[in-house]
């Protein structure tokens, strides 16, 4: 298994003073960074190939670590595709880099159990997030009759690359929300989310009949592949939770 992690990131002057730097994976967490974290849980997890799309400063942080660097773009939906074409022909763990409780367990868990589906997204319960992170802010949503917390974790299989890349930079801008990922999949699904109808299954299938291949929602994942640093606030929340 391969892996890649975008970490092109730039953040705006209030949120660079804040980490002190303007490359938002290389803001500090727990004596490394956040890219750091990312790569630890990599390497725990028994990924053999990792890839980092990122500008000058992630390569030169890779540097003489055998982590393979990839220039990154100003487009955000470039560099998932860039990311998508890291590992031709294989499966890889598609991973951000802002994480910052990213796990070598949770990474392994999220592989095992995608199976053999070409598309997997991790997905938490909504009380196992509350629980893990208390206060925090929640990247959740109700679909029938589950609250969950969608992660910023994927597993890509051989077939799901090339599918994937039609669609990069539209998924990219829509990655974070469940609800803005359903609109991907046009007005039938939105209005189904908007009566409380649509269920994850209802998107596993609706994806799956549009890319051609089997898609998965893996369920109970690790809530720690759905906490991300978006905000000051929530980098803050990072560094003061105490380590398990």
């Amino acid at each position: 298994m391969r892996a890649v992690i975008t970490a092109g990131g730039l953040v705006d002057d209030a949120f660079a003073h804040t980490i002190g730097t303007p490359v938002k994976a290389l803001a500090p967490f727990r004596g490394a960074t956040l890219l750091d974290v990312a790569l630890e849980a990599c390497r725990g997890a028994g990924i053999d190939g990792v890839a980092v799309v990122g500008g000058p400063e992630v390569a030169a942080h890779l540097r003489g670590t055998g982590v393979r660097a990839i220039d990154a773009d100003a487009d955000g939906g470039l560099n998932a595709i860039r990311a998508l074409d890291a590992w031709p022909g294989e499966p890889f763990v598609y991973l951000t880099s802002d994480l910052p409780f990213v796990s070598a367990a949770g990474v392994r868990d999220l592989v095992a159990r995608a199976g053999d589906a070409a598309l997997a997204m991790a997905l938490a319960e909504v009380r196992a997030y509350e629980a893990r992170f208390p206060g925090a802010p929640v990247h959740a949503v109700r679909l029938g009759g589950e609250r969950i917390a969608n992660g910023s974790a994927f597993v890509v299989g051989p077939a799901g690359a090339a599918p994937a890349r039609a669609l990069a930079a539209r998924f990219f801008a829509a990655r974070k929300s469940l609800f803005a990922l359903a609109g991907l999949l046009g007005p039938a699904m939105i209005l189904r989310f908007a009566t409380r109808t649509l269920r994850v299954a209802d998107l596993e299938a609706y994806g799956a009949r549009m890319l051609g291949v089997r898609v998965a929602a893996v369920r109970g994942c690790d809530p720690g592949l759905c906490y991300d640093v978006d905000t000051p606030e929530e980098y803050r929340y990072a560094c003061a939770l105490p380590p398990p």
